[in-house]
């Protein structure tokens, strides 16, 4: 249907020294990929978009796209506060060669629903594709239903990561205007809900730890696996529910660090789980062994 389904990666930013480590970067994207994840989203909330710097997205961005070589599709995270800011992200993602651009909806300023059509309309009039990012608990603000209907009609905006939480809300997504939309869940808890109701895939936090399972999942489920896809999910519910113990993403960096992948490297105000946490990600990721 649309080009961005599947399995796909918000891929953290791995650093080192307070800066960009570009081995460890490389090497994530590469176990992504040879894991079989169909999609990697860098610069979104989990790669700690609003720490970087300009010139720190752009090197994550063309690291990304260099490293992908065309294999997966690397989608960018372009949104902030700002529709000028945004868009200015935007044509740096453009330039690095990205596939499409993620945009969350504008935070802290709390616009009303025209003001949120017009945000992400400036933004597809650039023309690469977009994928919507609704997460009211993050932005404080939530994008109508009808909002997203009439972003849906735009010829650039291609799909949206559904992450209120709300199965009910992907579900009338998908029963209001699905069949020329691409609906994912941002929600690694309810990933198989959504593909029940006929959503395309989830745009997934765990599969930085464990990219092969949940390529697998999204992939038993397609395929008309359906009790593999359960039983599936039910092994990985304990991996969704500790990587949100704390929030997103000093979890998945401390799961990754433990596994080898990073150095347990986090910027502020983000910091690391505490140490009792820490225990239980350990415990976790022990009992899974992700590939």
């Amino acid at each position: 249907m649309g080009m961005f389904e599947g399995a796909l990666t918000a891929l953290v930013t791995p650093f080192r020294g307070d800066a960009v480590d570009e081995k460890a970067l490389r090497e994530l994207v590469e176990h992504q990929i040879a894991s079989g994840i169909d999609g990697l989203v860098p610069a979104g909330t989990t790669g700690e978009s609003v720490n970087l710097s300009h010139a720190e997205l752009e090197k994550v961005l063309r690291i990304t796209v260099e490293q992908a070589r065309g294999r997966v599709p690397v989608v960018a995270g372009t949104g902030t506060a700002s529709t000028r800011h945004t868009v200015e992200l935007t044509k740096l993602a453009r330039e690095a060669k990205v596939d499409g651009v993620l945009v969350v909806a504008p935070y802290y300023n709390r616009p009303s629903q025209e003001g949120l059509y017009q945000h992400f309309k400036a933004v597809a009039e650039l023309g690469l594709p977009v994928v919507l990012y609704n997460i009211p608990v993050r932005t404080g603000v939530d994008v109508s239903l009808d909002t997203t209907e009439r972003l849906a009609a735009l010829p650039s905006i291609v799909a949206i990561k559904e992450s209120t939480g709300n199965v009910v809300r992907s579900a009338d997504i998908l029963q209001r205007f699905g069949s020329r939309f691409t609906v994912l869940s941002g929600d690694d808890g309810i990933t198989l809900p959504i593909l029940a109701l006929g959503g395309h895939g989830v745009i997934s936090v765990a599969s930085n730890v464990a990219p092969k399972e949940v390529a697998q999942l999204v992939k038993l489920y397609r395929s008309g696996d359906t009790n593999g896809a359960r039983i599936l999910a039910e092994k990985l519910r304990p991996l969704f529910e500790v990587l949100f113990i704390e929030p997103n993403p000093g979890p998945a960096k401390a799961a990754l660090a433990q596994l080898g992948r990073l150095a347990p490297e986090i910027r502020l105000p983000m910091v690391l789980p505490t140490e009792a946490n820490q225990a239980r990600i350990r415990a976790v990721i022990g009992e899974l062994a992700p590939s």
